[in-house]
């Protein structure tokens, strides 16, 4: 699959599920059609056994003709090798286009959740996320594996209509008109099945999504005595969805049911015709048989094309849920026009807060309040909720570039990111810059990779959950460092390491990044001591900036946040 802009004129049309079942059939209709091709083939070759055994019988058995009936057995013994053939070749074509479909959908998802970025998490459940990689997957492939069957169904249903009117008028009516009448009798079924399944859906995805959460907080619920709580509600979730999987098995259980009993119905009215006609002398011993094996085997295209009917509404309520994240828009986008690129070294400047970070400096960003100073380190890369013309690189504003020159210049490494698993060496060093080794020096994980028993080759469990909550905080801040982006932006990067280590980081950072932009959001003074400046956050504003050691002697309500001080009063309050 060509991985294109989702812009490009070659990308699915989100706005329907039918437009994008349709595009992705567009995307792989060579197997489509040569999985249809050989599904025509084989059940064909099934539609026409019936005929072949009925002339064997007329020709060889009833004419006591020996020769003939070693002609037609010959014949017969083509045909079951034409099947056989055609049947695995249908097979590996239907699989082929089940995997296509259904990982042509991942790269799509995949590529869409890197182009929202940090959008995502805010317009979509984690829940919704992973269903789709479950559940949606199989029943988009599910689709265009039926659909070398079903074309099969087609021409076979119509090769045998057209044998029995030249055998018999009256059954090959009986066959083109009862087929389609069976078809509308099982259609009212189907409304129901695709509401019940939309709902059913939508219940997995919210289970999902508490599963996640649970998972991922569990250490905080045992810690505050809130795992009976979740308990409840997941359990009140899953009877919710397990309630609708039974509406929806219900109303699919009848469905299959009806596949076998009117079908078999059907076999019966033209198994009695056919006798009669046989008694009658209309038709011979031999014709009689065929007719019984065109009864028995006008089963298999009837139970495909219901079948077919059946994935296709599973597919389309999948593909919804596939539209909806494909749909999302992230919550900045590239400018029509961009500016010219700042040069390398430029100065930042935010207008809103006033915050200034010179080129080549290690700046440090000290609040009262951590989130405040977090959501000034996420517009300063462009990664906050809300983005505006504020922040500027050199003169320019970064919305006015485009996203992956900001993403390129500018990291933003915060508290909330985490490890994922794989090979160590490769979850640290993701952009191939080798500094490995010089990273995980700065951030004093030395270590954590000697624990290791197999170094950097180690495999790295999800989101890291074998490190403990330091070598976890180190881990990222090395995979920041190998980066060695323009301008790294680390928020509180040592909260969770003691102060001996935190004192060994400060004094590796300032060196390691000597000559490039850094900032740093902390009030641990080990930190602060080894910054260029300080820039003393208030209130949205940067009412301070100076040396560490001078804000704590001018400035006593910086001296207040950093040494967790009582803030003094003001002269006005002490004399009320």
């Amino acid at each position: 699959m060509r991985h294109l802009p989702l812009d490009h004129p070659g990308t699915p049309d989100h706005r329907s599920p039918g437009r994008f079942l349709w595009w992705l059939a567009l995307g792989q209709w060579r197997t489509l059609v040569m999985g249809m091709l050989f599904g025509i083939v084989w059940m064909s070759a099934q539609a026409v056994m019936p005929a072949v055994i009925g002339r064997a019988i007329d020709s060889g058995v009833a004419a006591k003709d020996t020769r003939q009936l070693l002609i037609w057995a010959l014949v017969l013994l083509v045909i079951g090798l034409v099947q056989a053939g055609s049947g695995i070749m249908r097979h590996r074509f239907a699989v082929t286009n089940w995997l296509t479909a259904a990982y042509r959908t991942v790269q799509l998802v995949g590529r869409q959740t890197v182009h929202l970025g940090g959008t995502l998490p805010r317009k979509v459940s984690t829940g919704e996320v992973v269903a789709i990689g479950t559940s949606d997957l199989s029943h988009l492939g599910q689709v265009m594996d039926v659909s070398a069957r079903f074309s099969g169904a087609i021409v076979s249903f119509l090769l045998v209509s057209v044998i029995l009117l030249r055998t018999s008028v009256t059954l090959g009516l009986v066959v083109l008109v009862g087929v389609p009448l069976l078809m509308l009798l099982v259609g009212p079924l189907l409304s129901p099945l695709q509401e019940r399944s939309a709902r059913q859906r939508a219940l997995m995805g919210e289970l999902s999504n508490t599963a996640s959460d649970i998972v991922g907080g569990l250490r905080v619920l045992r810690g505050i005595g809130g795992e009976q709580v979740f308990h409840d509600r997941y359990r009140r979730e899953s009877q919710a969805t397990r309630r609708a999987g039974v509406e929806v098995a219900k109303l699919q259980s009848l469905l299959d049911a009806l596949q076998v009993f009117l079908p078999g119905v059907f076999v019966v009215v033209v198994v009695w015709l056919g006798a009669r006609y046989a008694v009658e002398g209309r038709i011979s011993p031999g014709e009689l048989v065929a007719f019984y094996g065109y009864s028995a085997f006008l089963m298999i295209p009837l139970r495909t094309a219901t079948e077919y009917a059946n994935k296709v509404i599973r597919a389309q309520v999948s593909a919804r849920r596939v539209c909806h994240v494909l749909a999302l828009t992230p919550d900045v986008t590239d400018p029509e026009i961009p500016a010219p690129s700042p040069p390398v070294g430029s100065s930042m400047y935010d207008v809103r807060t006033g915050l200034r970070l010179h080129a080549g400096s290690l700046t440090a960003i000290v609040c009262e309040q951590p989130d405040e100073s977090a959501l000034l380190a996420d517009r300063l890369g462009m990664a906050a909720a809300e983005v505006d013309d504020d922040v500027r690189l050199g003169d320019v504003p970064l919305t006015a570039l485009r996203r992956e020159e900001v993403r390129r210049r500018i990291l933003v490494s915060d508290t909330a990111a985490t490890l994922f698993s794989g090979r160590l060496a490769d979850r640290i060093d993701v952009t191939g810059t080798g500094r490995v080794r010089e990273a995980l020096d700065t951030a004093s994980a030395d270590d954590i990779l000697e624990a290791l028993p197999e170094g950097l080759d180690s495999v790295v469990a999800e989101r890291g959950r074998t490190f403990s909550g330091g070598q976890r905080q180190r881990l990222v801040l090395a995979r920041a460092l190998a980066v060695d982006p323009e301008i790294l932006v680390l928020v509180e990067p040592t909260s969770a390491v003691d102060a001996h280590t935190e004192a060994r980081i400060a004094s590796r950072l300032r060196r390691q990044r000597e000559g490039r932009t850094t900032v740093v959001t902390t009030t641990s003074p080990l930190m602060l001591d080894a910054v260029d400046e300080v820039a003393f956050l208030r209130g949205g504003r940067v009412v301070a900036t100076g040396r560490h050691a001078d804000l704590l002697e001018t400035d006593p309500v910086y001296r207040a946040v950093v040494t967790r001080e009582t803030e003094p009063a003001a002269p006005e309050e002490v004399l009320q």
